[in-house]
């Protein structure tokens, strides 16, 4: 299972936020400097997210993913403000290996598949679940479409991985949704990275257990509830 220490950037700063409430921040500092610890625990790969992005649709990290490349050997998926066609572009051309698209597929569905078509292996699903709804925009606005449809059509798209947040539970420590994780993946095909509530080693070892492709890890690491070194050893993270 592929281990994902998240980097969350909010206004140039390292940051996680509890349910997605941007008025619920806790600010970590440099994300450059957090790449760099994140590789030297041996990590793979990091999730870089635009908040300011996703919130606003502008985005802004483009330099920062730069930058990390320059000092780490390390791939990175990115998400967050990606709206269109030459947004991802940008973005894969700053460094990034693969980008996270959630709005956009909601509401420029062909722009979608085009950039599926034209990036193909470098598109990741973004299904951010809200009481079992697609929800898009920063999880500021919940869709009508189930996040198990959606699921299904990335798949009829060729696409191969998704990100899957359960925003109930991101940034509050409670665990991880295991079954809806564990659903999403046996009734899409997508190759499903989780996200949201994974704190502990027992989150770790579950969702392994159920065959779950990989695991964003955020403020479990940040506030060192979860060790990443030992985290990467049980996942045994390639």
């Amino acid at each position: 299972m592929v281990l994902f220490p998240a980097i969350d950037i909010l206004n140039g700063k390292a940051v996680r936020l509890y349910r997605g409430d941007q008025t619920k921040v806790t600010e970590y500092g440099d994300p450059v400097e957090y790449a760099e610890k994140w590789a030297a625990a041996g990590a793979k790969w990091l999730h870089i997210v635009d908040l300011s992005g996703a919130f606003t649709g502008e985005s802004g990290i483009d330099a920062v993913i730069s930058e990390i490349k320059k000092r780490v050997d390390i791939r990175i998926q990115s998400g967050g403000g990606l709206r269109r066609i030459v947004d991802i572009r940008r973005r894969l051309d700053a460094g990034a290996d693969r980008a996270v698209i959630g709005t956009m597929a909601a509401y420029h569905p062909d722009d979608f598949a085009l950039a599926t078509y034209e990036f193909p292996e470098k598109i990741v699903a973004g299904i951010d679940s809200k009481d079992g709804f697609f929800a898009v925009k920063g999880w500021t606005e919940t869709t009508g479409i189930s996040s198990i449809e959606f699921g299904k059509k990335c798949k009829n798209m060729r696409i191969r991985y998704a990100l899957f947040t359960d925003i109930t539970k991101d940034g509050a420590l409670e665990g991880a949704n295991i079954e809806a994780t564990a659903q999403m993946q046996e009734e899409t095909g997508l190759s499903i990275i989780a996200s949201g509530g994974v704190s502990s080693m027992k989150d770790i070892r579950a969702l392994k257990e159920r065959g779950i492709y990989g695991a964003v890890l955020g403020k479990a690491i940040y506030d060192g509830k979860l060790d990443l070194k030992e985290a990467l050893t049980l996942a045994h993270d390639e």
